[in-house]
């Protein structure tokens, strides 16, 4: 499968879980553009990148609203968080982040709001290619992370309900 199939079948299964996808150009100037938009109001939990070129972030990490190290008081008022993605899946419309960085976990699941950035050249067509050494380099071998499929819902106790176990709203922004 070419990598514009890739992408193409990972942005519609996306969708597909109610989350908000979209492609951005691959620089700091679109991705400080589109980060800002999606965020909007208030303070921005971003947890630093470390599978996406931190360069391409230096811009949004120099607005003062963006915070890389929130207190637990300003925790309890951050309603967006950012962070990168490893991997996205294309079969499931799922992504991959890291949570053994300081901050990471937080910033994905205590938000109303979480943003992810994606490297369109790390989406891989099956959940067992996160694994593979051939695709990846093993970087789901070596670190914990949390595959994330659309936004937090359940429907245990009734109708369903989103936000319940995690943010309500999942961004995806995959960088072509």
């Amino acid at each position: 499968m070419s990598e514009t199939d890739l992408i193409g079948q990972f942005l519609a299964n996306a969708a597909g879980t109610t989350a908000a996808v979209e492609t951005v150009k691959r620089d700091p100037e679109a991705l400080n553009e589109a980060l800002l938009r999606i965020a909007g109001d208030g303070p921005i939990f971003f947890a630093c990148a470390e599978d996406v070129d931190p360069r391409l972030f230096y811009r949004f990490g120099q607005n003062q609203r963006v915070l890389t190290e929130p207190s637990v008081d300003e925790m309890k008022t951050i309603r967006t968080g950012v962070t990168d993605a490893f991997c996205g899946i294309a079969s499931t419309g799922s992504i991959c982040v890291s949570i053994g960085r300081e901050l990471t976990g937080p910033a994905s699941s205590l938000t109303r709001k979480h943003i992810a950035v994606l490297n369109a050249k790390a989406i891989v067509p099956r959940p067992r290619d996160v694994f593979s050494e051939e695709i990846l380099e093993g970087k789901g071998l070596h670190r914990s992370f949390s595959i994330i499929t659309g936004p937090s819902a359940t429907a245990d106790m009734g109708p369903l309900v989103r936000g319940v176990h995690g943010p309500g709203k999942l961004h995806i922004i995959v960088l072509v």
